[in-house]
């Protein structure tokens, strides 16, 4: 039985897209709508999926819009050079966003319920954990 997703109300409510990203490395990028953008994340081992389980996740440069959409080969010798298609898709409310930690509830269809991004004063400073949060 798939799990519902719990929105509280349109308001807040943005767009995002998870990629698995067939390039150099097999990684999956996590892209929230924010600011008119696609604030992006690398994620080496994707995303979590059980509560406090910590995964690194790399904050890269912001994609456009357009990219919400995107799946197909980019060319060798270009930015992100590989093939990419869409694991998950959907929207998310912000609960919290601030310079060092975001926290938000993801209503995809695989990904759904609450996830935190944590900029850790230890890591690099482009370096973030992301985790499962406790459902509400």
């Amino acid at each position: 039985m798939l799990k519902k997703c719990n929105l509280k109300s349109k308001l807040n409510k943005y767009r995002f897209v998870l990629h698995e990203h067939f390039a150099s490395h097999h990684h999956c990028d996590l892209r929230l709508e924010k600011f008119g953008v696609l604030k992006s994340w690398a994620l080496p081992k994707c995303m979590p999926e059980k509560q406090a389980e910590k995964r690194l996740a790399v904050q890269v440069p912001n994609h456009p819009l357009s990219y919400i959409n995107f799946q197909g080969i980019t060319p060798k010798g270009e930015y992100g050079a590989g093939k990419t298609i869409i694991k998950d898709h959907g929207t998310y409310q912000a609960i919290k966003w601030n310079r060092d930690e975001i926290i938000f509830n993801l209503c995809g269809k695989i990904y759904k319920g609450k996830y935190i991004l944590i900029r850790l004063p230890k890591l690099k400073p482009n370096d973030w954990i992301i985790m499962k949060g406790v459902d509400e």
